[in-house]
């Protein structure tokens, strides 16, 4: 497996959010709020005190183009009714005048951006196909792109500027996996490395005005659909378990998000802009738990394999040994290039 890259030693962090509130008055978009991690990060945001803008398509009303009932009305309420200030604004942000018309609202209001996650489509059922590439069906490929990956892009096009003016903020992409690769087709892969990438190129451009960027990546995430596929619920998710073992040590998309509040509430977060974390990672570091008071540590997880196909459990080995080679080689050739710099 490659050598983590965990953040670098900070003091840790061991309170309770809702009383110590670091985030008061801090200002954050949460794009894609609608559920999963975008719910969560958005609930622990302002649980932290911040004032939550959560964004995304589907309204009461207006359901969700994936059949799902969720909603930002609920994820905003859910915040409001936790003494926290939160605004649902229904933006579809593939689309630009609608993502501009955002920010400029937020700085007209506020005169400053603090936080933009970007977590818009990571559950999109475009992207749910597995297979070969070579079999793939490419009908949904575009919209895909549009969907899951230029809304990204434009939503942090119209977010810089704002926190560059301020030379302050913090952009976090909301990704799978803390590897290099990601799981599923063609498409999807491309997205979700997209991700990772597009932190590590911002972060380069936005570190000399203060900006950090970061991508991140929850563990066995225990979203809407996740507790559906499984037929169970938040209230007795363990017994999932009994069809998979490793599902015992998933996580709430709070977990997440609670890694995303303690990131933004670091006066040196700049210190790590670029990098590619997880929730357990930072949980270490930080020292908060998830709403239970467990610390999931998908990184120490010995895996149970079992529930997965044997060829699927050999690409997966085959596809780590590609990256640490590749990764290992990248490493020297990046260094050789930066010693040329005076």
């Amino acid at each position: 497996m490659p050598t983590k890259r965990t953040p670098k030693q900070v003091s840790k962090v061991h309170h309770d959010p809702v009383q110590r509130r670091p985030l008061a008055g801090a200002i954050a978009v949460v794009a894609g709020a609608t559920r999963g991690a975008g719910r969560g990060i958005a609930r622990a945001l302002g649980e932290a005190g911040a004032t939550v803008y959560c964004t995304g398509r589907s309204v009461k009303g207006r359901p969700s183009p994936y059949n799902r009932p969720e909603t930002i009305d609920e994820t905003a309420a859910l915040i409001n009714d936790a003494g926290a200030t939160a605004h649902a604004v229904r933006v579809d942000h593939t689309i630009e005048s609608e993502v501009k018309a955002l920010f400029r609202r937020i700085d007209r209001k506020h005169q400053r951006l603090d936080i933009l996650v970007n977590s818009v489509a990571g559950e999109d059922p475009m992207m749910g196909q597995w297979g070969d590439f070579w079999q793939v069906d490419l009908k949904n490929a575009d919209a895909i792109f549009r969907q899951a990956l230029t809304s990204h892009i434009l939503t942090a096009k119209h977010a810089a500027p704002i926190m560059i003016r301020c030379r302050h903020g913090l952009i976090v992409e909301v990704t799978e996996n803390d590897l290099l690769a990601a799981g599923g087709n063609p498409v999807s892969q491309a997205v979700k490395v997209a991700h990772k990438v597009l932190a590590l190129n911002w972060a380069a451009e936005l570190k000399p005005h203060g900006v950090a960027v970061l991508a991140i990546t929850p563990g066995f995430l225990r979203s809407e659909s996740m507790l559906q596929g499984f037929g169970v619920t938040e209230a007795n998710w363990r017994d999932a378990g009994k069809k998979d073992p490793n599902f015992l040590e998933s996580e709430s998309p709070l977990y997440v998000g609670r890694a995303v509040a303690a990131l933004a509430g670091d006066p040196k977060i700049l210190e790590q802009t670029g990098q590619l974390l997880s929730s357990w990672e930072v949980a270490r570091h930080y020292g908060f738990t998830d709403y239970d008071g467990r610390r999931p540590d998908w990184g120490n997880l010995s895996i149970n394999w079992s529930s997965l196909p044997p060829q699927l459990v050999e690409l997966l080995r085959t596809g780590t040994a590609l990256q640490l080679d590749w990764s290992t080689t990248l490493a020297d050739r990046t260094r050789r290039f930066l010693d040329k710099f005076p």
